[in-house]
């Protein structure tokens, strides 16, 4: 069964005309549930998260800061989220979720969060919409419970998993694989194990064949016991924060392409949403919905 991690929490509200669109939250499921892809069964809310857990990964500086809300001004203009202990709730609650994906794929091959991605957390702080980063928590979890010896992340956001990579920077167990415009935030990169910077405009072929080259070669040389899957959007040619110009189409073929070789592989696939910032819901949506759909029908 294809188990997909949603909580009312992920849509928390933000002052009108803020670029995050956490309408897709509620909507994604919706459109799943509507169409017959999944059913209510299919879909769970997580516990939110134990602090010794959130200190695998992250300072405890910074999670006193979170929890006791004196998080700076500019801090939390980093973020790009307005503070409030409403969003740190949100903030405990999606690394649960990927943690209980990592389990959940483990027995089915496959599990997605509704919501994470959070790569932008670094161990002290946190950026671009990420408060914790759910990928990490959840693979220092699962290695300090010996449930990993390995994993491989794949990070196919727009944007450089600079908050993943900095985390993971000494650690040789989780590879750090980000494959990102070249010309987009963060300006500042941080190092991955293995870092491509895409140029402006690239379409659906060029992505394409990077990926198809890559992503064989990475799984044969870490050998994970599990794949964490950044499966980000703003690849999109109708994203306004993205500059690639993946089609709709592309960005499924990309889907199909990493959850198909995981399957072929036997490696247990843990699927976090990403960004998508196009200024129609319905690309964000839509492109966000073939993820589900494409997991649906290969594993299931």
């Amino acid at each position: 069964m294809l188990k997909i991690a949603w909580s009312p929490l992920y849509k928390h509200p933000l002052p009108a005309g803020h670029r995050f669109p956490m309408e897709k939250y509620d909507l994604i499921p919706e459109q799943l549930v509507y169409e017959g892809t999944i059913s209510e069964s299919n879909l769970y809310c997580p516990e939110t998260i134990d602090i010794d857990t959130i200190l695998l990964t992250h300072v405890p500086e910074y999670w006193e800061k979170l929890d006791k809300g004196t998080i700076s001004a500019k801090e939390a203009r980093r973020t790009g989220f307005p503070f409030s202990q409403q969003l740190v709730q949100r903030a405990i609650t999606i690394p649960q979720g990927t943690i209980q994906n990592a389990l959940y794929a483990m027995e089915y091959g496959v599990a997605i969060n509704g919501a994470g991605g959070t790569h932008h957390a670094f161990t002290d702080h946190g950026e671009g919409f990420c408060l914790l980063n759910d990928i990490a928590i959840a693979a220092n979890w699962l290695l300090g419970q010996g449930k990993i010896q390995r994993a491989l992340v794949v990070d196919l956001d727009v944007h450089q998993g600079n908050g993943t990579a900095e985390i993971f920077r000494n650690e040789a167990r989780v590879f750090t694989f980000s494959m990102h415009g070249q010309a987009n935030y963060p300006y500042r990169k941080q190092v991955s194990d293995l870092d491509v910077g895409c140029p402006t405009g690239m379409g659906d072929h060029a992505y394409l064949d990077i990926l198809y080259n890559k992503l064989p070669y990475l799984i044969d040389l870490v050998e994970p016991d599990v794949i964490f899957y950044l499966s980000g959007v703003d690849v999109l040619e109708t994203d306004k924060l993205g500059k690639l110009s993946l089609s709709r189409a592309g960005c499924k073929r990309r889907d199909e392409y990493v959850i198909s070789t995981a399957k072929k592989e036997g490696i247990p696939l843990v699927i976090s949403l990403g960004g998508g910032y196009s200024p129609m819901l319905t690309d964000i949506v839509e492109a966000h919905c073939n993820t589900f759909r494409l997991a649906q029908e290969i594993y299931f």
